[in-house]
């Protein structure tokens, strides 16, 4: 149940700023993080207790206690960002937050399917990981650290790319030329999806896992990006020819048995056709 549970989310953006919603929809107690005083209204109009502060930025250690303080779980939900010491800045953001996390407290981290490797191949929540990209490494870092310290307090949700509402695909390649992959399974997930799998973590309380949350269709990069622009009315992308493809189809396998959930939205396509 969800009821009476007091609940912190580092970061109410995108994901973070529905997710809350849905919480306090299910009489939870929310307190919410933003980085912008500009967000406070709406996050105090949805009912939301709003903290403003960023990670590293300055000396906010009482802030972060009291955003962290007597709640029943933290959700960690903010991406690294674009830098060049992407690798370094993101583990220490995530080391200063969980400086403050109190004996008994649950995690949730928000992470990502970047910490995969290419296989040409199904992957599951067991290989070992060897991301390819710096903020691969970063988020990978990061999950070590609440790792050690949480151990089974922690549960680790490990997102393929986000899409829904606001976040259309067919913005994401429109008009460029010469991209690579273009005969690569592409792996995705849903906002309400996502959220499914938040809340059931919680519901079910399913603590000391790595999980993979992806949809269980995969479809072709080339195919699902011109279609997505050709949807918006947008200049839809152009694909190099490629004699090989390396690529990784994320199982959401361990999702459905563990956490005894389906997906709203199995397949990506039917936003694009």
């Amino acid at each position: 149940m969800l009821e009476n549970t007091q609940i912190s989310i580092l970061g109410c953006g995108w994901l973070g700023f529905p997710l809350a919603k849905h919480f306090i929809a299910e009489k939870s107690t929310v307190k919410g993080s933003t980085t912008s005083a500009d967000k406070v209204a709406d996050l105090k109009n949805a009912g939301i207790q709003p903290y403003v502060f960023t990670l590293g930025a300055n000396n906010n250690a009482d802030v972060y206690r009291n955003f962290v303080a007597e709640s029943d779980v933290l959700i960690i939900n903010f991406p690294p960002k674009r830098v060049e010491h992407i690798e370094t800045l993101y583990p220490a953001q995530i080391q200063e937050i969980a400086s403050h996390i109190r004996f008994r407290q649950k995690v949730i981290f928000i992470s990502s399917t970047s910490v995969y490797q290419n296989t040409n191949d199904w992957v599951t929540e067991d290989l070992v990981n060897q991301p390819e990209k710096a903020s691969g490494k970063a988020i990978l870092a990061a999950e070590n650290i609440l790792r050690e310290k949480l151990q089974n307090r922690l549960t680790i949700l490990r997102f393929a790319g986000l899409f829904g509402y606001d976040r259309a695909p067919g913005r994401f390649l429109a008009n460029k030329k010469e991209l690579s992959s273009a005969n690569a399974p592409i792996n995705m997930i849903h906002q309400d999806d996502c959220i499914r799998l938040i809340s059931a973590v919680i519901r079910k309380n399913v603590w000391g896992e790595i999980i993979n949350g992806c949809a269980d269709v995969h479809p072709i990069r080339k195919r699902f990006y011109i279609l997505a622009a050709k949807k918006l009315g947008l200049q839809p992308p152009e694909f190099k020819e490629e004699t090989t493809v390396s690529f990784k189809k994320i199982s959401n396998l361990k999702s459905k048995m563990l956490l005894q959930s389906t997906y709203k939205y199995p397949n990506p396509l039917v936003f694009v056709l």
